[in-house]
């Protein structure tokens, strides 16, 4: 946990203070991103095949257990895929298709083992996009966080009001605000050619929470 504040005394007798504060678990769940791309000299051909390795790809998954609900496709494209040709100019040489899941592993600690039986389904044309280590429910993470950025606040007020020779009255008003902390990414893999699993290492994900508080300032020195 750490500390961050902004503080102002106000003109009427108040002091503001903005704290901020953060809290750290080990994530429980990953979210992948993985996908198949498909060349061949017809749409149909590249079509087919994107869609025969992907449905290999979500088999792996579902064998391991993993819900129907957190398999979800996200992507489905077919584009020329074009060359220059001297003398003929831009010519198409085939078509290429693009397809991909996104997928919640809900067991971080069989997911390496996982994806690289979900690569090695789909060979040489998966490509993993990303993987993201968050939390299932960072209630408590976030209470913890927020307590942090209340102390932080607290402490920085006690001061200003002391140098001000005062002491802190009631809180007039309380303000949250929600730094945009998500999950934590690893690095993403464009083309996956290897089958053998990666050890992941999940660490520690953060929540951070800031908090503004108003307190009144009533005369006299802290006892």
């Amino acid at each position: 946990m750490g500390r961050e504040n902004k503080e102002q005394v106000g003109a009427a007798g108040t002091v503001t203070v903005t704290g901020a504060g953060w809290a750290e678990a080990a994530p429980d769940v990953m979210l992948v991103s993985i996908g198949v791309e498909c060349r061949d000299r017809s749409v149909d051909a590249a079509y087919s095949a994107a869609g025969a390795d992907l449905a290999a790809v979500a088999d792996v998954f579902r064998s391991r257990g993993v819900a129907a609900a957190d398999i979800r496709t996200t992507g489905l494209t077919v584009r020329a895929d074009l060359v220059w040709r001297e003398g003929e100019g831009q010519q198409v040489a085939g078509y290429i298709a693009v397809s991909s899941l996104s997928v919640r592993l809900l067991d971080v600690g069989t997911a390496s083992g996982t994806i690289a039986d979900a690569v090695r389904a789909g060979g040489n044309n998966v490509r993993l996009n990303s993987l993201q280590l968050t939390l299932s429910n960072d209630f408590a993470v976030r209470e913890q966080a927020r307590a942090a950025a209340w102390q932080d606040a607290l402490q920085a007020a006690r001061q200003f009001a002391g140098l001000a020779s005062a002491t802190l009255g009631q809180v007039v008003s309380v303000t949250e605000h929600s730094p945009g902390q998500g999950p934590a990414p690893l690095a993403g893999i464009q083309r996956a050619s290897a089958v053998e699993s990666v050890a992941i290492e999940p660490g520690e994900s953060r929540v951070d929470s800031a908090v503004t508080v108003v307190w009144e300032l009533q005369p006299g020195l802290p006892a």
